[in-house]
């Protein structure tokens, strides 16, 4: 059997956060997962594979919208698809 569904490639830069110009909705209906540093990441909120950096939260502080502060981490940052 052959399979007709074309391979999904995933964004360079890609952000869970509905008001930001780089999420994208249609990417969430899959399950991505993050390498970071050779790692794999579950806290990542925003990434960006060219320029090397992802955004993760910074503990329980929150700003006063009660949305999670982000920082920056820079390194090897790898997307991936993961397997049913």
């Amino acid at each position: 059997m052959s399979d007709t569904t074309a391979p999904i490639t995933l964004p360079d830069r890609l952000s869970q956060d509905p008001r930001s110009p780089f999420f994208v909705r249609e990417m969430f209906e899959h399950d991505i997962g993050i390498h970071f540093n050779g790692k794999e990441r579950f806290d990542v909120a925003e990434y960006c594979i060219s320029e090397g950096w992802i955004k993760v939260p910074a503990g329980k502080t929150v700003d006063r919208r009660g949305q999670p502060l982000l920082i920056k981490l820079k390194g090897s940052v790898e997307a991936f698809i993961k397997a049913a």
